[in-house]
């Protein structure tokens, strides 16, 4: 079982009360009316694939309701961090591994 920290609640409860809310900070075309195909592919189907920190976007259904970041390790499946939505993303070599 996965243990995820809410940034709003302040709180740490199991997966079961939140939904996966897939890759963080995707950043939608500026101008959507000039955006070609090919550019609204990318923006809806392309995403990263890595081994390593990931940055995924959460929203805590059974609590506040809130949508929040992430970095996940791939690899050990363990939470980094977690931290408001709209905030920057955090440099991926000062998270470790067991801190939040």
């Amino acid at each position: 079982m996965l243990l995820i920290h809410c940034p709003y609640c302040d709180e740490t409860l199991p997966e079961v009360e939140f939904t996966y809310a897939g890759e963080a900070h995707v950043m939608r075309p500026e101008d959507p009316s000039a955006a070609t195909d090919e550019d609204w592919h990318a923006f809806l189907f392309l995403r990263d694939n890595i081994k390593g920190v990931h940055f995924e976007r959460w929203r805590h259904v059974h609590g506040c309701g809130r949508f929040f970041n992430a970095a996940r390790n791939t690899i050990t499946d363990r939470f980094l961090t977690t931290y408001r939505a709209g905030a920057p993303r955090p440099d991926p070599g000062t998270l470790t591994e067991g801190g939040e």
